[in-house]
């Protein structure tokens, strides 16, 4: 700790940090300006804060109590909210939400919003709630061997909140956890635990349809053979599991599995799968509009448990829509959809294309979006399992009319975005979860001969300082 943190000190609120945090400022002993960073705050509010270490200039704390709320701030919805780190801004209103998610992505973007780049509105969410089709909860104990299952408490290092209630799912996701803590407390196992290697259980991952109404449950466990489930242990699990969710709906579907996480010294992290109920996926429908004034197309997409698939299904649908209206394809193009996920953007890019070419790195991934190809009756979209920069220097390709890249949060791979300027291709439909690492990487498309020509935010996680964002670049 330096000297004069650990203490407690009074913090007027002025501005966000990036990681959607308030920072203010406070004064030291000497009378001098100290910056502040103080999670669950706003601007306007006053708040007592525990001081922590300095970085970067900027103290890190942990919020006491707000002495003087900001004339905007509202009551959190969730009990949990301010110690669990899954919602940073239940306490300010949607509306105020959406105006801070369009600063921010303005702001990241800085001097390349020029007056000749169209900077759209931002699209709101349809419920700021019950919004997220997956969510992946964590199993935890302490000294004292008491047990929570729940999602990460805020600046904790991994402690784990045991959640009775979470506002962004859909209630039968807490119905599923209760089950499964009810099951834990009756048995002898230990929440997994990553420094010793010891313990079985690690996460659980509940996902479902929100048009289909199917449901997925995973338990991971670890690949510590000392630490094994046994098979009495496993099917009291799916017993207490399919009492508990099981669809009413004879239509809609519940899958139930295994996955075996297993690490080692000196040789790559392993994940098996054992399919322990009902079909080893379940399926979404999307209703994409490719053409802005036609009829939505519905698509019927296959999601394996380990598949990337975007959490918000309504606003995925809004934002495939938008990015491919963006992208206004010709009949005759050949389109690369790069970080293709299961598919999603290159079968509706090969309703209108000749030729739609998909990269994924994640073999389940690349597996769902050639099921889901096939289930949906397209035959010109091919692809290819591996990581984009390895796959475009190793094949040869038809050179591409349009570019759709929808990467990682860390944005493109610098061998990648080398990859993806020499294709040349003449417009680039650029889709990112991180504006901040999107705009580096548009930059630098910029310096090699693209121009910047609209900008489009859509807000798929409510209630977090997270967004969804379409750039589009012409050559």
């Amino acid at each position: 700790m330096r000297k004069n943190a650990n203490r407690t000190a009074s913090v007027s609120i002025t501005e966000f940090s990036k990681k959607g945090n308030g920072i203010g400022t406070t004064l030291n002993q000497n009378g001098e300006p100290w910056k502040v960073e103080v999670p669950f705050t706003i601007p306007g509010d006053t708040a007592e804060a525990l001081l922590l270490r300095k970085r970067g200039g900027l103290f890190g704390s942990l919020l006491q109590q707000i002495t003087i709320p900001a004339p905007t701030r509202i009551a959190p919805k969730c009990k949990h909210f301010s110690v669990c780190g899954g919602c940073r801004w239940q306490q300010i209103p949607y509306t105020e939400q959406l105006q801070n998610k369009e600063e921010m992505v303005r702001r990241y973007f800085g001097d390349l919003i020029t007056p000749d780049v169209a900077f759209h509105p931002i699209i709101p969410c349809g419920s700021p709630w019950q919004y997220r089709n997956k969510m992946e909860f964590s199993f935890s104990s302490d000294a004292a061997k008491t047990k929570y299952l729940g999602l990460i408490i805020d600046a904790s290092g991994g402690k784990v909140v045991n959640l009775t209630e979470c506002h962004l799912v859909n209630p039968w996701f807490i119905e599923a956890l209760e089950a499964t803590r009810a099951w834990w407390e009756g048995s002898d196992l230990e929440a997994y635990h990553i420094r010793q290697n010891t313990g079985s259980l690690r996460t659980l991952t509940v996902r479902e349809g929100k048009r289909t109404g199917d449901r997925m449950v995973m338990l991971t466990v670890s690949g510590n053979p000392d630490y094994a489930l046994h098979r009495p242990q496993i099917n009291s699990f799916l017993a207490a599991i399919r009492k508990a969710i099981e669809p009413p709906d004879p239509d809609c579907h519940l899958s139930v599995f295994l996955r075996i996480h297993q690490i080692a010294k000196g040789i790559p992290t392993n994940f098996y799968e054992m399919h322990l109920y009902g079909p080893d996926h379940i399926k979404e429908t999307l209703l994409i509009t490719t053409i802005a004034g036609k009829e939505p197309i519905p698509l019927t997409f296959t999601i394996s448990p380990s598949a990337f698939f975007q959490p918000n299904s309504s606003q995925a649908e809004k934002l495939y829509s938008l990015a491919l209206q963006h992208a206004a394809i010709p009949q005759d193009a050949v389109a690369y959809d790069l970080y293709c996920g299961t598919g999603t953007l290159g079968i509706c890019m090969a309703k209108h294309a000749k030729q739609v070419i998909g990269i994924e790195i994640s073999p389940e991934s690349a597996l769902d979006a050639r099921t889901n190809a096939t289930s949906n009756g397209i035959e010109n979209f091919t692809v290819y399992t591996g990581a984009v920069h390895e796959i475009l220097k190793n094949k040869e390709f038809p050179k591409p009319d349009l570019l759709m890249i929808d990467p990682p949060r860390v944005g493109l791979e610098v061998a990648g975005c080398e990859q993806i300027i020499a294709l040349g291709a003449p417009s680039i439909v650029y889709i990112s979860c991180n504006p901040a690492t999107q705009a580096v990487d548009v930059a630098e498309l910029v310096k090699h001969g693209y121009r910047l020509v609209s900008i489009q935010p859509v807000d798929q996680f409510p209630q977090t300082i997270h967004i969804e964002n379409i750039a589009l670049l012409v050559k």
